[in-house]
């Protein structure tokens, strides 16, 4: 078992003992949504595809927080927000905008990358760098930009 996989275990674990009935829920359904991943693709997931999970499930509150509140239900947001706080400790500390500069610069200079036909192989080199850390879209705005 993966050692983030190993720390949603006990963490559910120290939940459920502690009776934190908020966190215990998230972690139940970090968990649901950690073994369908991996019953959907019948293999058992590494450190990198689970933050692909969490990442996912901190957009998904992300969204529902924001139609919550367009829809005058700040109460609701606001417990998104909350099961937004519990996943995020299950990431990375984020990258500084310079280190992430930096990684991709190298990584395009590794790839040889030089016009925007490359931004594929460039995602492909750099994502496993930053899964988790960085948002991937971002990422691959500054890798546009510094191609054209």
């Amino acid at each position: 078992m993966s050692p983030l996989k190993t720390r949603i275990v006990e963490d559910t674990k120290a939940a459920l003992k502690a009776g934190d009935k908020t966190r215990l829920s998230v972690l139940r359904m970090l968990s649901a949504a950690v073994r369908q991943r991996e019953i959907d693709g019948r293999c058992e997931l590494d450190d990198v595809a689970l933050l692909a999970v969490v990442d996912k499930q901190i957009k998904q509150r992300h969204d529902a927080a924001a139609q919550y509140r367009s829809g005058g239900r700040p109460e609701l947001a606001a417990a998104e927000e909350a099961e937004i706080v519990v996943l995020s400790a299950f990431l990375p500390q984020p990258l500084q905008p310079a280190a992430l500069e930096a990684l991709i610069e190298r990584v395009i200079a590794e790839v040889g990358a030089d016009s925007p036909r490359d931004i594929g192989k460039v995602m492909a080199a750099l994502k496993p760098q930053v899964a988790g850390r960085a948002d991937l879209a971002q990422v691959s705005a500054r890798i546009r930009a510094r191609l054209t």
